[in-house]
């Protein structure tokens, strides 16, 4: 039906909007302080972009994607996360000749066909950050501090941040093989996806929603216990960094994330009160994404959050802000031979930075006041018959319901020294 908007998707409309900029705008004060400048990617990429980036086997490339041909045949996908856009921005501009590390952040729809639900949604909103070309973990806390950081600024409490390191390539291959030999014994149990994880990407059973309660799932290999001495050195001192910040944390050895370009941290943040689904945040390390995606070995390491969640979150806190602006000015607008005089006014006042609105449509002076009042209008100009032939307008002020006649030309004047 054209007048539905498609399944999963969703208007964000006028009276919501003050709530969605007030999240934004913390989020790029947070940013701010934290000196990560915007960067701006494409909504649809090349397929193989995330293909490469993300990995074949992860339910995001398997099955969420909104993938389609152009009319010249080549494959393109709305983008399901923004990390490996970054990536492919940071190779293709040659960003990395640039000082390092670079530090930025994005905010925009993303893409996944899933399963609408509260707070998630087909196209839905992230905010994130990547700090590309350190291997420090320095840098893995100070993301987690920037996330966490943004939550708290919001208000948001009950907040639980996990963390875990997935390892590198040098100690993945024993974990692998561990992990196979633990659920080979079970694979008629696991679901079909799973079975088929078992060969291409045996740690991504790990994060399967259908097996994740099953018994035998709590008795898998840990990641931890397998870490190299450099997977493992670093893991401890991003949890020292975490403790010196006075940050609280759960290490879960379960936490995998859904994307197989992680390495060493993983983290995710969660916001106990939205149930089940109540992942808020998440990101970790991806050493390898930059070299997968083209570029020279290049460390990195970021986080996503999801608007719709935090929006939802700070509904349930009663966190939000009030959900219209108030205007300075509203101009009443008796009858027809007003308007010129109140269209005059009324751009004066906005070039000279007033918010203002006028009476557009045929309604009574008592039910333009309404109006005036609805729109939390500071300032009502009354276009009066008797005010007008002086060359002057009542402006009545809305908080006491005082008066004053003003001349029309001083009109602008008087409401810049009424704002003092």
């Amino acid at each position: 039906m054209l007048t539905v908007a498609p399944r999963g998707t969703k208007d964000i409309l006028p009276g919501m909007i003050n709530g969605w900029r007030y999240v934004e705008n913390v989020m790029r004060e947070v940013c701010r302080e934290f000196n990560y400048q915007e960067i701006r990617t494409p909504i649809f990429e090349h397929t193989e972009l995330f293909q490469r980036g993300i990995g074949d086997g992860t339910d995001v490339v398997d099955k969420e994607m909104y993938t389609f041909n152009d009319r010249s045949g080549r494959s393109v996908t709305l983008r399901p996360e923004n990390t490996a856009s970054v990536v492919r921005s940071f190779v293709e501009n040659k960003l990395y000749a640039e000082p390092m590390p670079l530090k930025v952040y994005y905010m925009g729809p993303m893409f996944r066909y899933d399963r609408p639900q509260a707070g998630r949604m087909r196209q839905f909103h992230q905010f994130g950050a990547e700090a590309i070309g350190s291997e420090s973990p320095v840098v893995d806390a100070e993301t987690i501090l920037l996330a966490v950081t943004v939550l708290k600024r919001l208000g948001l409490k009950e907040l639980k941040l996990k963390i875990n390191s997935v390892g590198c390539p040098n100690c993945r291959p024993q974990h692998r093989k561990l992990l196979q030999d633990y659920f080979r014994p079970h694979l008629a149990e696991l679901c079909e996806d799973c079975q088929s994880r078992f060969d291409r990407s045996p740690l991504r059973i790990l994060d399967c929603k259908v097996d994740h309660d099953k018994p035998f799932m709590a008795g898998a290999p840990k990641i931890t216990d397998s870490l190299c001495d450099e997977c493992h050195d670093h893991f401890e001192t991003v949890k020292k960094l975490l403790d010196e910040a006075s940050v609280e944390y759960e290490v879960d050895s379960t936490l995998v994330r859904g994307l197989d370009y992680y390495t060493k941290t993983a983290y995710e943040i969660q916001y106990s009160p939205l149930g089940a689904q109540s992942a808020v945040g998440g990101g970790g390390r991806y050493d390898g994404l930059v070299e997968e995606l083209g570029g020279p070995s290049t460390p990195g390491v970021g986080f996503a959050m999801g608007f719709e969640r935090i929006i939802l979150a700070l509904e349930n806190q009663g966190l939000l802000p009030e959900t219209k602006d108030a205007i300075d000015v509203f101009a009443v607008v008796p009858d027809a031979a007003a308007q010129a005089d109140a269209f005059k006014t009324v751009m004066a006042l906005r070039d000279a930075g007033f918010s203002c609105d006028m009476n557009q449509i045929d309604r009574s002076m008592k039910a333009q006041m309404k109006q005036a009042d609805r729109d939390r209008a500071r300032f009502a100009l009354i276009f009066g018959e008797d005010e007008r032939q002086r060359g002057a307008v009542m402006v009545r002020n809305m908080a006491d319901s005082s008066q004053q006649e003003v001349k029309l030309s001083e009109v602008v004047s008087y409401i810049k020294k009424a704002e003092v």
